[in-house]
């Protein structure tokens, strides 16, 4: 069973443009990243043996500029505000 340690959306309904994020640990870390809705939508994943260097690829996803303004989502799917910088 995995355990989502975060999950980000840039804040964008609709399957073009809509981005996530998903950071979570079942043995290894996981990140894993969609382009598009969830029907058609394009999933990369990627794995970690730790979780800063998984969280330094979260970090990289979400500096790109995929449009939008990323937020953090808790567990219960309910959008959270953004971390302060």
């Amino acid at each position: 069973m995995e355990d989502v340690a975060g999950r980000w959306w840039n804040g964008i309904w609709g399957r073009l443009g809509r981005r996530d994020v998903w950071l979570t640990r079942e043995v290894r870390w996981k990140v894993a990243a969609r382009a598009g809705d969830s029907e058609n939508g394009r999933v990369l994943r990627w794995e970690f043996d730790t979780e800063a260097a998984a969280v330094v690829m979260v970090e990289r996803l979400l500096a790109a500029d995929a449009g939008g303004q990323w937020r953090k989502q808790a567990g219960d799917g309910a959008p959270s505000p953004p971390p302060q910088a």
